[in-house]
C-alpha cells in the first residue's frame, strides 16, 4: 500500500466514462481529424495509458465490472440489458452486489452519478440502491440526446427514483450536473461518476432535431455521421474541461484523482487507431480503450503507462486511496493501480479474460488468445508486443501455449460462473 501524507484529507474521486469511444478517437491518441483539447490537457497533466482495457466489449457488462471490481459474469450481467420488453429489460445489477460507492460511503464519502446507468431499468436496480446519494440521468443503453426517449420510445430521464424530465442536450446536462455536484460537495470527500452518453448512437449534435418521442422529426437527408460524431466528441470533451476547471478553481486539484476511460472500443463510425476490430468483438479494438489519470502533484505530469490494466482495477484503486476495504472473504478480480499511479512501479504480467456472445479471449502477459472471431472453432494466438494489430496468427507454431491458455480460460470461466448472481424471472402478465 502506498501511504498518503500523514495529515492529508481523504482524496476525492472523479471517474469519467465515455460511451463507445474508440482507442483512436482522441487527439492525444493520434486522431488528426479533430482535436480533443480537454482530454489532451488532462494527459499532459497526468498519466496516459496505452494498454488499458475494459472487462466487457459492450456497455452493461463493463459498467457492472467497474462498479463491483469483479468480472461481470459473477454479477450475472455477461451481456447487454436490453430496452426491449420482450428481451431482458427486467434484469439488473442486484442490490446484493458490493460496489465501490457503498464502501466509500462507509468512509464518509458523498457519491453521485450523472448520465448513463444501464444496469437495470426497474427501480429496485436504481443507483440509489447501490451506494449513490445522487443520480440524474437515464437507465437505458442510450436516449435521444434532445428528447431523452430510449430506443423503444420510453421517456428516460431520472432524478433519483423519480422520472423528472429536463430540457437540454444530454451531454450538456450531464456535465452541468457534475459541475454542480463538485461545487456542492467541495468541503467533504466526494466520489463522482460522470457516465457520458457520447459518442454512442443516436448520432445527434446539440443543434440537431429529436429522432424519438412525440416531437421527433424524420431526417430530410442522410445523416452526416462524421460531422455529428465530431460534434458529440467535442461537446463531451468540452464538458470534461468544465469539470476539471471547476476542480482547479476550487483548489481541489491536489486532492482529487480524475480518471477518464471509455466503456468499450469504438464502432466503425469512430476510430480504434491501429487496433483490429470494434465494439462487441474480443479483438483489441473491442476492449482496449483510451484511459487517462490525473492527480495534481501526485501523478507525474506527462507520464505514459504501457502496463496492462483493466477497468476492474478502478474499485481496488479507489478503496485503497480512501482507506476503505471489502468484507472478509469478498475477493475482487481487479488490482490496485496506486503503485503505478503514484510511484511508477510495475504490476507484473497479468492474465485477463473476456467473453461475450460466444466469443472469448485471454491475455497472458503479451500473448493473446482469441476464439470465435477469426474462426468459430480454431483458436488464434497473437503476440501483442510485436503485433498489437493482431495480424499474425502464431497458433500453429505455439500449439502447447494455446492448449495451456484454453485450459486456463476454462478454469476461469468455471470460477466466475460458480455462485454467479441469478437474474429475476420475467414478470408474468
Amino acid at each position: 500500500m502506498v501511504a498518503l501524507p500523514a495529515k492529508a484529507s481523504p482524496p476525492n474521486f472523479v471517474v469519467v466514462m465515455a460511451d463507445d469511444m474508440g482507442y483512436g478517437d482522441a487527439s492525444c491518441y493520434g486522431n488528426q481529424a479533430y482535436q480533443t483539447p480537454a482530454l489532451d490537457r488532462l494527459a499532459r497533466q497526468g498519466m496516459r495509458f496505452t494498454d488499458f482495457h475494459t472487462s466487457g466489449t459492450v456497455c452493461s457488462p463493463t459498467r457492472a465490472g467497474l462498479l463491483t471490481g469483479r468480472y461481470q459474469q459473477r454479477a450475472g450481467i455477461p451481456g447487454v440489458i436490453n430496452a426491449a420488453f420482450e428481451e431482458n429489460r427486467h434484469h439488473g445489477l442486484s442490490p446484493s452486489e458490493i460496489t465501490f460507492p457503498e464502501r466509500l460511503k462507509l468512509k464518509g464519502y458523498t457519491c453521485g452519478v450523472f448520465g448513463k446507468w444501464h444496469l437495470g431499468y426497474q427501480k429496485q436496480f436504481n443507483p440509489l440502491h447501490h451506494g449513490f446519494d445522487r443520480f440524474r440521468g437515464y437507465v437505458s443503453g442510450n436516449i435521444d440526446y434532445i428528447s431523452h426517449f430510449d430506443r423503444v420510445e420510453v421517456e428516460d430521464w431520472w432524478d433519483g427514483l423519480e422520472l423528472v424530465p429536463e430540457e437540454g442536450y444530454s451531454t450538456h446536462l450531464i456535465s452541468n450536473h457534475a459541475v454542480r455536484f463538485i461545487k456542492e460537495n467541495r468541503d467533504r470527500p466526494f466520489c463522482l461518476y460522470v457516465a457520458h452518453e457520447a459518442p454512442h448512437s443516436p448520432y445527434q449534435g446539440p443543434n440537431d432535431p429529436p429522432v424519438r418521442g412525440s416531437a421527433k422529426q424524420k431526417p430530410v437527408a442522410k445523416p452526416d455521421i462524421p460531422r455529428t460524431y465530431q460534434e458529440m466528441m467535442q461537446e463531451m470533451d468540452r464538458g470534461l474541461g468544465e469539470v476539471v476547471a471547476t476542480i482547479d478553481r476550487l483548489g481541489l486539484g491536489e486532492n482529487t484523482l480524475v480518471f477518464f476511460l471509455s466503456d468499450n472500443g469504438g464502432t466503425p463510425n469512430g476510430s480504434n487507431g491501429p487496433l483490429h476490430g470494434f465494439k462487441g468483438q474480443v479483438w483489441e479494438g473491442g476492449h482496449r480503450v483510451p484511459a487517462v489519470a490525473r492527480w495534481t502533484g501526485r501523478i507525474r505530469a506527462g507520464s505514459v503507462c504501457d502496463q496492462t490494466a483493466i477497468s476492474l482495477d478502478l474499485m481496488p484503486t479507489l478503496l485503497e486511496l480512501a482507506g476503505a476495504d471489502v468484507p472478509a472473504g469478498h475477493q475482487l478480480d481487479g488490482v490496485s493501480l496506486v503503485p503505478v499511479l503514484l510511484k511508477g512501479e510495475l504490476l507484473g504480467e497479468r492474465k485477463l479474460y473476456w467473453e461475450y456472445s460466444g466469443k472469448r479471449a485471454m491475455r497472458d502477459g503479451l500473448w493473446k488468445l482469441v476464439v470465435g472471431e477469426k474462426d468459430a472453432k480454431q483458436p488464434a494466438l497473437f503476440h501483442l508486443g510485436e503485433d498489437p494489430g493482431e495480424h499474425v496468427d502464431l497458433a500453429s507454431a505455439q500449439s502447447q501455449r494455446v492448449e495451456r491458455m484454453l485450459a486456463d480460460f476454462d478454469a476461469w470461466r468455471e470460477d466466475v460462473l460458480a455462485g454467479a448472481t441469478e437474474q429475476p424471472e420475467k414478470e408474468q402478465k
